[in-house]
């Protein structure tokens, strides 16, 4: 094994920094809006989710290196379909205990 051999899935130092400031924006503008009331809180809620999947986006591109190009293609499958299994588990469990909470607490509801 060569000591000079760089696999193709690794990133530039450049691209490593990039994705390290776009990481920071992407947590202090959340916070930002949070400890200052910025919005209601339904927006509030809204607006931290869309940034947190930019955020998850950032971390996959920059971190992960998953992209549709060669021999990431099949990596980036593989983990797209880790994602829709892991949210069929926890929206399924959300639904299945919303409808138990439904059922058997019929008085209970708000």
């Amino acid at each position: 094994m060569s000591n000079n051999h760089h696999d193709s899935s690794h990133g530039s130092v450049k691209s490593y920094i990039v994705g390290f400031i776009l990481s920071i924006i992407l947590t202090v503008i959340p916070y930002y809006l949070v400890v200052h009331h910025a919005m209601d809180f339904d927006n509030l809620v809204l607006t931290v989710m869309a940034i947190a999947v930019l955020q998850l986006l950032v971390q996959v591109v920059y971190f992960l290196h998953l992209s549709f190009k060669g021999e990431e293609y099949s990596k980036t499958l593989s983990f797209i379909f880790t994602i829709l299994v892991v949210l069929i588990l926890v929206i399924g469990t959300i639904w299945i205990m919303w409808n138990l909470h439904e059922n058997m607490m019929p008085g209970m509801t708000h």
